[in-house]
């Protein structure tokens, strides 16, 4: 599954640079799946839904940090854990259980963001 900044993030901002999909914006920034990603041209969302890769969206949270579940792979693939997680100091990087996902879909994502 995903993982999700909850409301108690201070906004220290440690755990952006650590994401290896730049799935983490600060509040209030628009993202794009192209985002420190190798992806160009359509892109096919969780949802089902295709966008064209460079299609800017609007944040997630305007108030603190947060995460695109679309780009989140939860370090798969780079690291053995979930590298917000491991360096967030108030503990507000958690799992999303609005997004429960298999190690191979995870691993999928990953390839599919970086080509």
């Amino acid at each position: 599954m995903a993982i999700k900044i909850t409301d108690e993030c201070i906004n220290c901002g440690a755990c952006e640079p650590e994401c290896p999909n730049n799935a983490i914006y600060e509040g209030g920034v628009d993202w794009a799946i192209t985002d420190g990603t190798s992806v160009k041209g359509d892109y096919t969302l969780m949802d089902g839904s295709v966008v064209d890769a460079e299609k800017r969206f609007e944040p997630v949270s305007n108030d603190v940090y947060f995460i695109v579940p679309d780009k989140c792979t939860e370090c798969q693939g780079f690291h053995e854990e979930p590298q917000c997680a491991a360096v967030c100091p108030v503990d507000c990087c958690v799992p999303d259980e609005m997004y429960e996902e298999t190690v191979e879909e995870l691993l999928a994502k990953k390839d599919k963001l970086h080509v």
